[in-house]
């Protein structure tokens, strides 16, 4: 029996569970380390799952989602990452990020626009709010611009480290249309690619994720419709904030996975590799640290599926969603690196896996939001709850 099995998932869930678990073995498993090596993104496969219906999965039907709610975007997003953790970063960063605001705060025509395509997979979305100097003061910071002209919105400005934005289609972005009113002068707007002005640039080399297309946004005076603005002017910060705060669940999810194949592939050399005339996973040392990463992957399991449900029944899961993605992304780490350690030398290498899930990790720690600023959003739930509570 999985660990999993103890959270009690419906059949419907189990059942989508395992579609994505067979589809991300047969189609990405072997790509996985081309993807890494080459800096590749697999376009093909965000196509594949669109037609899966992978990229409609939380939301609800009468907008063409799939009705499964964060459950089971969560279980989705952790089977991919179990094999490649590019490749569900980049499926997160379209479903939640990208076509989230969309669902959740755009109007009816934008959403009939724009979300048939988006959806089956036609497209990519993506969302340009971090810039190179505005990333964990996301709103304080922030100084990309958009002025009003008439029936259109001109935006100036740059976004930094926007994941799939080399391949997106559909931009959602935020930009400050009143400048003196802090945080409540920031809108958020829909930018499509080919906009005059608008343009992309990729960033490399980077330590880990590096099948994730990851690019610079460049908005140099590009004209958009006042029709594309999302939802009312000045609510973009109150949008990007509940997008983020939905978005954190399905990181820990993501670390999930991570930690979850490398877990599998540490178990299995262990009860292979033979040292001493054993199987070095009958070593104490060994055997602890299996211990230890199996201890670690529950309790993040029940913190990630505690905070979607949540989520789904409609209760306030702020202070939820970053404890998951908090201790996920950190037991994640630990856990990759045990089980490069476990691998000894081999784990050093390409070949078996784990060196780059070890890379892949430490992103789960920084992304949507650092560990420090989870554990700023901790405290001041907590000591909100207490000063409530007096």
């Amino acid at each position: 029996m999985e660990l999993s099995d103890t959270l009690a998932f419906s059949e419907e869930q189990c059942m989508l569970r395992d579609m994505v678990r067979d589809f991300a073995r047969n189609e990405i498993a072997p790509i996985a380390i081309e993807i890494d090596v080459e800096e590749r993104f697999p376009r093909e496969l965000f196509r594949a799952m669109g037609e899966l219906g992978l990229l409609g999965i939380p939301f609800p039907e009468e907008v063409g989602g799939a009705g499964a709610g964060w459950v089971g975007y969560c279980l989705a997003i952790e089977e991919v990452a179990r094999v490649c953790a590019s490749t569900a970063l980049g499926l997160a960063a379209a479903v939640s990020l990208g076509i989230g605001p969309i669902v959740d705060f755009a109007s009816e025509a934008q959403r009939e626009r724009y979300l048939p395509d988006l959806l089956s997979g036609e497209k990519l979305a993506a969302f340009g709010l971090t810039e190179p100097n505005a990333g964990s003061d996301a709103g304080g910071s922030m100084e990309t611009r958009a002025e009003r002209q008439g029936d259109h919105w001109v935006i100036r400005g740059t976004k930094y480290w926007i994941t799939n934005g080399n391949h997106a289609d559909v931009f959602v972005v935020t930009a400050k249309t009143d400048p003196e009113a802090g945080t409540r002068g920031i809108s958020s707007f829909i930018v499509e690619r080919g906009a005059e002005g608008f343009s992309t640039h990729p960033i490399k080399d980077k330590l880990g994720m590096r099948g994730s297309d990851t690019a610079e946004l460049v908005f140099d005076g590009v004209r958009v419709p006042h029709d594309n603005l999302v939802g009312k002017e000045g609510e973009g910060f109150r949008a990007f904030l509940a997008t983020l705060d939905g978005g954190r669940i399905v990181i820990g999810a993501l670390s999930l996975g991570i930690a979850q194949g490398a877990y599998e592939r540490a178990r299995a050399y262990a009860l292979e590799r033979k040292t001493f005339g054993k199987p070095i996973a009958e070593h104490q040392a060994i055997a602890f640290k299996l211990a230890d990463m199996a201890t670690r992957i529950h309790a993040a399991r029940l913190l990630v599926y505690h905070a979607a449900r949540r989520k789904d029944a409609g209760l306030p899961f702020k202070r939820e969603a970053a404890m998951a993605k908090l201790f996920a992304s950190e037991a994640c780490y630990a856990i990759t690196k045990d089980a490069v350690q476990i691998h000894g030398g081999n784990g050093y290498t390409r070949e078996y896996e784990v060196e780059r899930m070890f890379r892949d990790a430490k992103l789960c720690e920084i992304g949507e939001g650092t560990s420090e600023i989870q554990r700023l959003v901790i405290s001041r739930e907590i000591l909100r709850e207490a000063a409530a509570a007096v």
